[in-house]
């Protein structure tokens, strides 16, 4: 398993190098609109087709689930029940196509519905998450130390997208004080990355894709991070296309956003 992690950091920093970084400074990638109102651009799908290539090439056996596919063909191999790759090849396109130097490339490995193997890739900081089920997370091929989180909620700071709450509860979270904090940096691989390794303390999204989550939840949950749907089930209890996402450092964190989420359970 690690050899094949290895190959995936490798297709993952190529893609990152070759691919991203050229066409972010150049900014001449053309864009369009999805019909969910986000952008998407040429390399989105120039980059998720060089990551699938890649992939086949050392695991022609594993099916594929890319951002950039039919909803269809992503309910196809959602549904197929086997191994299969889960890849964002650029998360925080709108941040790309700004220009704002926050992106990532995600890729994951879900076996029987659980992640197995995960790597998120940084290309501007040259930064690479990656952690193998039920082994350390590694940050650049070392593995992380991060020093165990002991302060409340009040006290912590985190990710939190408001647009995709409902909103009495985005309302209330924008009037108190229940943090410190908050930030929403545009793409969901880096704010799991850097959830896993001790920079956050919580994310709260009101309905991740599966491509958002697939590497980064595996990446915390190697770090010890508690990782829920809003109703305090397991995004991959039942393997869909998107999820609530509640993620927290500490059990204690988890329990004081139970708290507040139970509040807003029908709103």
């Amino acid at each position: 398993m690690l050899n094949l992690l290895q190959d995936v950091e490798n297709i993952a920093r190529d893609a990152g190098k070759n691919i991203l970084l050229p066409a972010f400074i150049s900014q001449t990638s053309t864009q369009s609109i999805k019909k969910d109102g986000s952008i998407v651009t040429e390399t989105d799908s120039h980059c998720q087709d060089y990551i699938q290539t890649a992939l086949k090439k050392i695991s022609a056996d594993i099916g594929f689930l890319g951002e950039e596919m039919s909803s269809e063909e992503q309910l196809s191999c959602l549904h197929q029940g086997k191994k299969f790759w889960c890849v964002d090849p650029l998360d925080g396109t709108g941040n790309f196509a700004t220009p704002m130097p926050l992106f990532a490339i995600s890729i994951g490995l879900i076996e029987y519905g659980i992640p197995i193997l995960a790597c998120i890739y940084d290309p501007i900081r040259d930064e690479m998450f990656s952690a193998i089920k039920g082994e350390k997370l590694l940050l650049n091929g070392y593995p992380v130390t991060s020093i165990p989180y002991q302060k409340p909620l009040a006290q912590s700071i985190g990710f939190v997208d408001f647009k995709r709450l409902k909103t009495p509860l985005a309302a209330d979270l924008a009037t108190y004080q229940y943090y410190r904090s908050q930030r929403n940096l545009g793409t969901c691989a880096l704010e799991w990355a850097w959830l896993a390794s001790g920079r956050a303390q919580f994310i709260l999204h009101g309905g991740q894709k599966i491509w958002d989550y697939a590497a980064g939840l595996l990446l915390a949950e190697t770090s010890g991070c508690i990782i829920s749907d809003f109703k305090g089930g397991h995004p991959f209890d039942h393997i869909q296309l998107s999820s609530p996402i509640l993620a927290t450092t500490t059990s204690s964190l988890a329990k004081e956003w139970s708290g507040i989420l139970r509040q807003h359970a029908d709103g």
